[in-house]
This record gives C-alpha cells, sequence and structure tokens, in this order.
C-alpha cells in the first residue's frame, strides 16, 4: 500500500473526473493522499474533498509564485484555517527563484510566515524550493533556531549538499516521479542515499508524471510507478518501501496517522 504525499486533485487535469481519479489510485494500491493547495482560493474546495472522501487529507498554504497576491495571508490566518480536522499539514510554500512569479522578498517572508503556523500548530510544512537552495536553508535554520518544527522537502530536485542539510535540520525527502526521467542521474544519486526512515513519494500530481505515463497528466494512482523506480534504485524489495514511506508519512504527519 502506498500513499501519495503530494497532490493537487482540485487542479485541471484531475478535478474534472476526480471520482475515477481517486477509484484508479485506490485500485493502484493508493491508501491514502494528500491534496496540496497553493492559494487561499482553493483552501475550502480542498478541505471539502477531505471532508468527503476519508482517504485523503488536506493542506492549507500559499505557494511562493502566489506570494505577491496574498499580502494579507499570515501566520495567524493559516493557524486558524489549520485547526480544520481534515488539514494535516502548512504549505506548499517555500522560495521559487527559477520563475520569479512573485518578488523575492515577499517570497521570502511568506515563507516564514508559514514556518511561523508550522511551529505553531505542530503540522510539518511541505516546502516547495527552485534554484533557491541557499536562501531556503538560510530560512529554514534560522527559523529553526527559534524553536523547532517539522517539514518536508517536496518533489525533490535540489542537490545532494541541500538534501544533507535539510536531514541535518530533521526534515523529510520527497520523491516525485521526475527520479524516473533518464535525465535525472543527479537525482536518482540522491535519491540512492537518503535514509530510509526519512523518506516520502509523490505524483505532484497532474504535473511530472513518471514513466510510463510521460505526456499525460499525472495522477495519484502514479505513485506505484515511482516506488517501483525507486525501490530498484535503492535495492529494496517494494514491499518494503512502500511499507517505510507510509510509516514515514504517518509519523510527519501524525494528525493523519
Amino acid at each position: 500500500m502506498f500513499i501519495d504525499s503530494h497532490c493537487h486533485l482540485n487542479y485541471k487535469g484531475l478535478v474534472e473526473t476526480q471520482g475515477a481519479v481517486l477509484e484508479r489510485a485506490r485500485s493502484a494500491g493508493v491508501e491514502q493522499m494528500l491534496n496540496i493547495s497553493t492559494r487561499r482560493s482553493e483552501w475550502d474546495d480542498v478541505i471539502a474533498v477531505a471532508e468527503r472522501e476519508p482517504d485523503v487529507w488536506a493542506s492549507v498554504g500559499i505557494h511562493p509564485h502566489e506570494a505577491d497576491a496574498h499580502v494579507d495571508v499570515d501566520t495567524a490566518l493559516l493557524v486558524a484555517r489549520a485547526a480544520h480536522p481534515r488539514v494535516v499539514g502548512i504549505g506548499e510554500s517555500g522560495l521559487d527563484y527559477y520563475y520569479d512569479h512573485s518578488d523575492r522578498e515577499r517570497q521570502r517572508a511568506s515563507f516564514r510566515a508559514h514556518v511561523a503556523a508550522s511551529r505553531e500548530t505542530g503540522l510539518p510544512i511541505i516546502v516547495h524550493t527552485r534554484e533557491a537552495e541557499a536562501d531556503t536553508h538560510e530560512i529554514l535554520a534560522d527559523e529553526m533556531g527559534k524553536g523547532a518544527f517539522t517539514g518536508v522537502i517536496h518533489c525533490f530536485t535540489a542537490s545532494a549538499d541541500f538534501a544533507e542539510k535539510a536531514l541535518a535540520l530533521g526534515l523529510y525527502i520527497s520523491i516525485s516521479g521526475i527520479v524516473t526521467f533518464k535525465n535525472a542521474k543527479d537525482l536518482q544519486e540522491t535519491a540512492r542515499n537518503i535514509p530510509s526512515d526519512r523518506l516520502l513519494i509523490e505524483t505532484d500530481s497532474p504535473f511530472l508524471a513518471p514513466v510510463p505515463h510521460r505526456g499525460r497528466p499525472c495522477e495519484p494512482a502514479y505513485v506505484a510507478d515511482t516506488a517501483r523506480f525507486l525501490a530498484a534504485l535503492r535495492g529494496e524489495p517494494l514491499e518494503a518501501l512502500a511499507g517505510q514511506t507510509s510509516a514515514n508519512f504517518r509519523t510527519l504527519f501524525s494528525k493523519a496517522a
């Protein structure tokens, strides 16, 4: 049984046939899914799916792309919405200097507000980082010095050095279907060496469909394909990797346990 630790069930490509998407996931052995929000306007819908579907959980957060448009979303608002019984994580939040859709200083301020909400609620922060390793680590380390919090670097594509720094802070690392891509040799080497008790798997659907589904909208069922590839890469039985990553999810997202 697998857990998809990061998907976007309310995004175009999945929402139109959401019921069928969920049934295919269950048939593929996916026992739980974490439905991630990226802007405030999604929160109600994302939570509604989690209220309706017992194997789906929700997060509340603002993606770094949306930071400029959400200056009113502060720690207090995140904490208030995270009190919902089906909300188990804060995010996704973080830094994206690849697209720079929002001002970098505003991204950093939003990220810190999310970390503070994670610390206050005890819920893990779901971290997005792209082309922003140094600043992401600086903020995480600085905030950890203010008080402990938990979290995961989702859809990991950063360097092995950043992976070591994230692990040293006590964070988890989540691997998506990117690891199956032919040109992902560096990521594959990093994924091979992540400690088994800090590893999660995800789809980030509807994006980044793994081999052999490239070119299609990704969906939670495909987390099984990523798991099979990752188990072979690490020289582990599939059942062991599935069981360990599911246990790790329940440890990190303890509200969902």
